[in-house]
């Protein structure tokens, strides 16, 4: 019934578009033909949205004497092979030669930890993952180096940059998966396996793969097998300083959990750290087998570098888009497949979509909302600190009561989470006893103290652009 106030037809359609695949209907019938475009759209391995746009004065038609098998089936995707036998080799001369591999997986390596864990034994490779793909391969495998990217681990970013030759699975190379494309410092050649040929060819100096990660990766193997490269050394220098580095992030880390509780300047008392309490809840949800799912900013920041999954599917987060408000709106699933979840969210992704606290009574969610309130805008904080070495207005003076507001809404159960891990973890458990939707309001930590937050290993040219890293990315010519 709205439209886009202009003097012109299709606009929201057009809207719709820009974003994703998009149908209107205009006509009621032709729900056949855009259900077949939505299966195919959200089908297939790089799968965007799609948009279905009805119309008010269609919404309400009643299809008389409909066929129904004028429905579409369920699109079932043909995994694509390679089959150029001259890319192969090429890639296979490319590791052949290198002395230190890392293997760098987005979301699209899903399904593939056996052939990665694989491929890395036989080049003696370093594993990281992308900030939303962290459960791909297992934390404890001793060559997995966690996330590596602007807000990367210390040693996903050292395998980053002292790789000479890249192996990349199933990423879409945005700006805070590489450093805003700075992370190969001495990388002479990038090896990229995706079905999508933009991103397949996203860097220079690459050798291409283009099709399915599984079936590739398999060839992959296959290749380097009868080629005869032995490099799976696990006493080799490369392995040993990568062991090093996972050693000292986990004593890095450890140094934060060990150290919970800092001064704040906005509470005006002692109050937990993000990578304390974040710590605590993916604990608490990991034992009682909860999803856990983060929001965009500075929750998600730390988040993806705290979790330590071993399964697929532990953590989702949103990264690349940073849609805020994601985290608590996917609470939401948990009516429709009967599986608990924990958002972990900011004050400010929260406000977002406060819309969940009714719209989860409404549909029977069962799960957590956990915020986590730190007063101000962190994540851009700390990146305005670490680019430029001060702040600007990412905070406010308007203190928010957000169990109240929980506890207006008739269903859901809103309580504080206190000022130590013991009552987190109490506040949790009362959460986790409560059949229905909790939302657990948690004040933290923000300020310059190193024990405060995850620290910021990699490079990102965002906002205003950081002339050092766009002078870094030129040089690197990637």
């Amino acid at each position: 019934m709205q439209q886009i106030p202009k003097d012109e037809q299709g606009l929201f359609l057009k809207l719709c578009s820009v974003m994703g695949n998009a149908y209107a209907l205009y006509e009621p019938w032709s729900v056949t033909s855009a259900l077949k475009q939505g299966a195919v759209t959200t089908g297939v391995p790089f799968a965007q949205p799609f948009f279905l746009l009805a119309p008010m004065n269609v919404q309400p038609s009643v299809l008389q004497n409909f066929n129904l098998l004028q429905l579409p089936s369920p699109y079932q995707h043909t995994p694509c092979e390679c089959s150029d036998k001259d890319v192969f080799k090429k890639a296979i001369d490319t590791v052949k030669a290198a002395q230190r591999v890392t293997i760098k997986i987005g979301n699209g390596a899903r399904g593939c930890s056996k052939e990665i864990c694989e491929l890395a034994e036989l080049l003696d490779a370093a594993i990281v993952s992308g900030p939303s793909s962290t459960s791909i391969v297992p934390y404890s495998h001793p060559r997995y180096m966690s996330v590596g990217g602007s807000k990367g681990s210390l040693c996903g970013n050292y395998a980053m940059n002292e790789a000479d030759v890249v192996i990349v699975i199933g990423a879409r190379a945005v700006c805070q998966w590489d450093c805003s494309g700075t992370a190969w410092k001495k990388a002479q050649a990038i090896i990229n396996f995706n079905t999508n040929p933009h991103h397949a060819f996203h860097y220079n100096k690459c050798i291409s793969i283009v099709g399915d990660a599984q079936p590739n990766l398999r060839q992959f193997i296959n290749y380097i097998k009868d080629s005869g490269i032995i490099k799976g050394d696990s006493s080799s220098q490369w392995i040993a300083a990568l062991k090093e580095k996972k050693a000292q992030w986990q004593s890095f880390k450890k140094l934060r959990f060990d150290n919970p509780t800092l001064y704040d300047d906005a509470w005006k008392r002692d109050v937990l750290t993000q990578p304390a309490a974040i710590k605590a809840v993916c604990d608490f949800a990991d034992k009682h087998d909860y999803a856990k799912i983060f929001d965009a900013g500075d929750v998600q920041a730390n988040g993806f570098q705290i979790v330590e999954d071993e399964h697929e599917k532990q953590t989702i987060t949103d990264t690349g888009a940073s849609y805020m408000g994601f985290a608590s709106s996917a609470v939401l699933i948990s009516g429709i497949i009967n599986k608990r979840v924990i958002a972990c969210c900011g004050d400010g992704s929260f406000m977002m979509n406060p819309q969940i606290l009714i719209d989860g009574v409404e549909h029977n969610a069962n799960g957590i909302i956990v915020i986590f309130d730190n007063r101000r805008m962190a994540a851009i904080t700390g990146l305005q600190y670490a680019q430029y070495g001060k702040e600007y207005k990412t905070s406010d003076t308007v203190e928010v009561d957000y169990v109240a507001m929980a506890n207006s809404v008739k269903g859901v159960k809103g309580m504080f989470g206190g000022y130590s891990i013991q009552e987190l973890q109490q506040a949790l458990q009362k959460a986790h006893e409560y059949k229905g939707l909790s939302v657990i309001h948690m004040p933290v930590y923000s300020g310059s103290h190193e024990l405060g937050g995850m620290g910021v290993f990699g490079d990102w040219n965002v906002g205003n652009w950081c002339e050092r890293v766009q002078e870094e990315y030129h040089r690197l010519g990637w």
